[in-house]
């Protein structure tokens, strides 16, 4: 997941804009097998509309990390599934690996290979730029995925989710609960997900933003590295530590399976939780409401279906069907919607597996 960057654009404006229908999802992993196989399926979008009738002939070469948790799982498989809607493109993916230095050997077949254009979502933005930028020297279009390259010239168009739009989001329906509740100095804690990484920093900024707008700030505050072992390990440290909360924020749905089962153990339920990212099985507890966790903030990997479609679109130097420019925009950011009991119902069949 990517540092933010200015949103030019919304799911729905996507569904429309892309061809692609109004199904792109919120799943996203990374695995070479079937979309099934990795828990979940894979969420794509029917190619409809005038910019899905068959075009010239495509390569869309394609490259992420490999599956270490659900949300990345769900990268790859919607990314092939999706380019399986187009009939005019090939989809050659490499093996997906969490190793810099395989990646970019990988990647560079495919430059090799002179592809018709690259999605990549890179284990490092920074460290891949130069491979990017390699990319477009020779002529590919590089969409970026999520992660973003150090600069500008190493991509045609960035497409990720909002990470300070996350934490915007979960302040404020925390917020928003507790000023209804009529509790005053409430004692908010949060689990973030690694905190060297810029989007961690983006998403606890955008947290505390949101509470301060209600006269709230962050109390106890933990990282975590986003494995449901590390939540587990931290919430109990956490819990252990804080005697009293009113409201959680967890960063990441799979690093939330441990975080439900520390509070579990301990048998805390003086406050309500709110997820991130927007796993199934978070939704499937939000829905049951049996547990602390009340809502989760979405962080896309539909975005992995919408890369490949804006890939084909740029390789046939198409535009967006329902934009007046010619051009596929450079920069994309997907919104964060809040899941809570109400519209879990609408999310729930998108969500990924952890």
């Amino acid at each position: 997941m990517s540092e933010t960057l200015p949103a030019l654009g919304r799911r729905g404006l996507l569904a429309g804009v892309l061809g692609v229908g109004a199904t792109a999802a919120l799943a996203a992993c990374t695995s070479n097998a079937p979309p099934a196989a990795a828990g979940g399926g894979a969420n794509v979008a029917a190619a409809t509309g005038s910019n899905a009738a068959a075009g010239k002939a495509v390569t869309i070469g394609f490259s992420a990390p490999a599956a270490d948790h659900g949300w990345i799982a769900a990268i790859a498989n919607n990314a092939k599934a999706q380019a399986g809607q187009f009939p005019d493109v090939t989809f050659e993916a490499v093996n997906p690996t969490n190793d810099i230095t395989a990646q970019i050997a990988a990647v560079d077949t495919l430059i090799t290979k002179k592809v018709s254009a690259l999605v990549i979502l890179p284990n490092d933005g920074s460290q891949l730029t130069t491979l990017g930028r390699k990319a477009m020297a020779a002529g590919i279009p590089v969409i970026n995925l999520d992660r973003i390259f150090d600069s500008p010239l190493a991509y045609r168009t960035w497409i990720g989710g909002d990470n300070y739009g996350m934490g915007v989001s979960a302040g404020t329906y925390i917020g928003e609960q507790l000023k209804a509740k009529g509790v005053t100095n409430p004692v908010i804690a949060e689990i973030a997900g690694i905190d060297n990484l810029p989007l961690t920093q983006a998403r606890s900024k955008g947290f505390a933003d949101a509470l301060k707008s209600y006269g709230f700030t962050v109390g106890p505050r933990q990282a975590a590295d986003f494995t449901a072992q590390g939540g587990q390990k931290v919430a109990a440290n956490l819990l252990q530590a804080a005697p009293k909360i009113d409201a959680l924020w967890n960063h990441d749905d799979d690093q939330g399976i441990g975080v439900l089962a520390a509070i579990k153990q301990v048998g805390r339920s003086e406050f309500f939780m709110v997820g991130g990212a927007g796993s199934a099985n978070a939704m499937r507890d939000i829905k049951a409401d049996n547990t602390v966790l009340k809502a989760t903030v979405t962080y896309s990997p539909s975005m992995a279906s919408s890369a490949i479609a804006l890939a084909r679109l740029v390789a046939q130097n198409k535009g967006m069907g329902d934009l007046v420019e010619k051009e596929v925009p450079t920069s994309i950011t997907l919104a964060s919607a809040t899941i809570t009991k109400d519209n879990v119902d609408t999310y729930l069949p998108l969500g990924f597996e952890s």
